[in-house]
């Protein structure tokens, strides 16, 4: 049975920032490939969730009534992380990291990974160390621990800057080894460059 994943998707998510990860858990990493995972989308109620550009998304799960035995979350990006409403994802992404499950936030919802203190322990980053501590407050103190790259792995928990959708993805399989490492690498590639890779015989 495939394990689900879940995007927390809050109005005004970033479109393209689980663009690429959603279709390679569910279909597979590559074209022909088997897919381990399924997903599933969450947000604070089950109303739709209207992204940035205008895409409305009926979510599977009110943040309220989630089943115990998903794999990770992954939070979408958007001026939402940034509202009061977020909270309520707080106590989900507590419970996915006391269970040692995938917790991945890009963008804005990397700040409000660093704002409730998850970012602490752990290597990460966000859309630079500054933009970082100016929004995520006196509960972020994991100054010394923050890397200035596209998209960084500590363990379960992933973090990307809001232009490193490609990057967030990949760590992000790698994480949950949807795939083998030269599967995960050949797919960033070509959605990197454009530039199809014929399948080799395994």
């Amino acid at each position: 049975m495939k394990k689900e994943i879940l995007f927390v998707l809050l109005n005004g998510f970033a479109d393209w920032e689980g663009a690429y990860i959603a279709p390679s858990l569910s279909c597979g990493v590559e074209p022909g490939s088997k897919s381990k995972y399924v997903v599933k989308t969450v947000s604070l109620t089950k109303d739709p969730a209207v992204s940035c550009g205008g895409f409305k998304v009926l979510p599977d799960y009110e943040i309220g009534d989630i089943p115990v035995d998903y794999a990770g979350v992954v939070l979408v990006g958007g001026m939402g992380w940034l509202t009061p409403e977020a909270e309520a994802v707080v106590a989900l992404v507590k419970d996915a990291i006391a269970n040692n499950k995938l917790v991945a936030g890009i963008c804005n919802a990397s700040v409000f990974l660093g704002m409730h203190g998850f970012l602490n322990r752990v290597n990460h980053t966000s859309n630079g160390l500054d933009y970082l501590k100016n929004y995520a407050g006196a509960n972020y103190t994991g100054e010394s621990r923050y890397k200035n790259e596209p998209a960084v792995r500590d363990a379960n928990i992933v973090t990307a800057n809001g232009f490193s959708a490609l990057e967030f993805c990949r760590e992000i399989l790698y994480a949950l080894e949807a795939d083998t490492p030269k599967k995960i690498e050949k797919s960033y590639r070509m959605n990197k460059t454009g530039v199809w890779e014929a399948s080799e015989a395994e």
